[in-house]
């Protein structure tokens, strides 16, 4: 069993190895097992990181996204078969590409639709578009294109995206592979045409207010960006470089800086509270956010196939979030079933609902080197546990 001094030391390796700053909170059924905080938010300053620390989440923002994706699936906003087109007209009619025999590749119509099921365990067949970098998958190129507009713009809403993307040619059939991508952006659109309002106002009504999340949003407010730790790249020979990411850009309030789905920033405590809540079957200090049914659905896999690279190995994958598996295939601690997701710039969470536990980490350093920091603090972050 681990202590918490073993959690101290490693954490304080973190940084004496180089890395900036770190936090992490772990906690059972309602309990703080363990608060830490290590290095440093500026390391120019000399500013320490904190409980006040805020970071970058990046794709650590679908949980926030699909629980409440979740939450309106329990409230009968819509059906897991209903197709995406009842929200975006303009996806009615959706090609996908198929290799013939002969080599060549044509664009023909999907056998049908993409479905709310499809979007929530990323089998839409559409990855992530971000620029226009050379390539030769034919998704991706005909992504770019129907992008070209909205990048020449300079700014656009993730409506528009959505419009836009409906011109792309998927890359398999919907439901039938999983590919990371832009499943995220369809689900944001979905809950903005289910709740008539800005997914910013329905995470507070349904999350961020209810679960006492003061520090968690989309945009600056406030003294957040203040708080905001530094972005640091690291150079292959370990040097430190404080540096911005475009993503930093979609926090600034004003349409002028949209570009799509705003991801969030957040910190330790405040996450813990959403992760709580998923550990602890949908109730936070004794009060019901989300049924615990909905929550093992969500945590379900869905994947007929585990991930095989080191960093997810034993995970499947639900709706919006993996899930161990095969705790021996991933050398991994946990329970089976226990559930999350990890955020590019280093953060990491997860709930296990077995033991009522959450495990919050967040650093934020590119590249991240998850695989280094994430297994070893999950490790001992376990070990924790009685």
């Amino acid at each position: 069993m681990s202590t918490i001094k073993d959690l101290d030391r490693l954490l304080q390796g973190f940084v004496d190895g180089g890395l900036p700053g770190c936090s992490l909170q772990i906690a059972q059924r309602g309990k703080t097992l363990y608060e830490g905080y290590f290095g440093y938010a500026d390391m120019e300053a000399k500013t320490p990181v904190t409980e006040r620390s805020i970071f970058r989440q990046a794709s650590m923002s679908k949980i926030p996204l699909y629980v409440t994706m979740m939450m309106l699936y329990e409230r009968g906003k819509f059906l897991l078969t209903d197709p995406i087109y009842n929200f975006f007209p303009e996806w009615r009619h959706m090609k996908k590409y198929v290799k013939n025999p002969n080599g060549y590749v044509n664009a023909v119509p999907t056998d049908g639709p993409i479905t709310v099921s499809d979007v929530l365990s990323m089998k839409c067949g559409l990855p992530y578009c971000h620029n226009d970098a050379p390539t030769e998958n034919r998704t991706l190129q005909s992504m770019q294109e129907a992008m070209k507009p909205l990048w020449e713009k300079g700014h656009y809403t993730n409506r528009e995206q959505i419009a836009a993307i409906s011109k792309a040619v998927l890359a398999c059939e919907p439901g039938t592979e999983w590919i990371y991508g832009f499943s995220s952006e369809l689900a944001a659109g979905i809950i903005e045409a289910v709740c008539g309002k800005s997914i910013d106002d329905v995470f507070q009504e349904l999350l961020f207010d209810p679960l006492g999340m003061t520090d968690t949003r989309s945009h600056f407010f406030g003294d957040i960006e203040s708080r905001m730790v530094k972005l640091y790249n690291k150079a292959p020979d370990g040097t430190l470089t404080a540096g911005t990411n475009a993503l930093d850009l979609k926090h600034l309030p004003g349409p002028e800086h949209e570009t799509g789905w705003a991801r969030l920033f957040s910190n330790v405590r405040d996450f813990t509270k959403l992760m709580q809540m998923l550990a602890c079957g949908g109730v936070y200090e004794g009060r019901r956010i989300m049924g615990r049914k909905t929550i093992d659905m969500m945590r379900a896999n869905g994947l007929p196939h585990l991930f095989t690279d080191l960093y997810n190995a034993g995970y499947g994958y639900g709706y919006g979030v993996r899930t161990l598996v095969d705790p021996e295939k991933g050398n991994h601690n946990g329970s089976v079933g226990a559930f999350g997701w990890t955020g590019g710039f280093g953060t990491w969470c997860e709930a296990d609902p077995t033991d009522g536990v959450s495990i919050v980490y967040m650093h934020n350093m590119m590249p991240n080197e998850e695989q280094y920091y994430h297994l070893r603090m999950r490790t001992v972050a376990y070990g924790l546990i009685d």
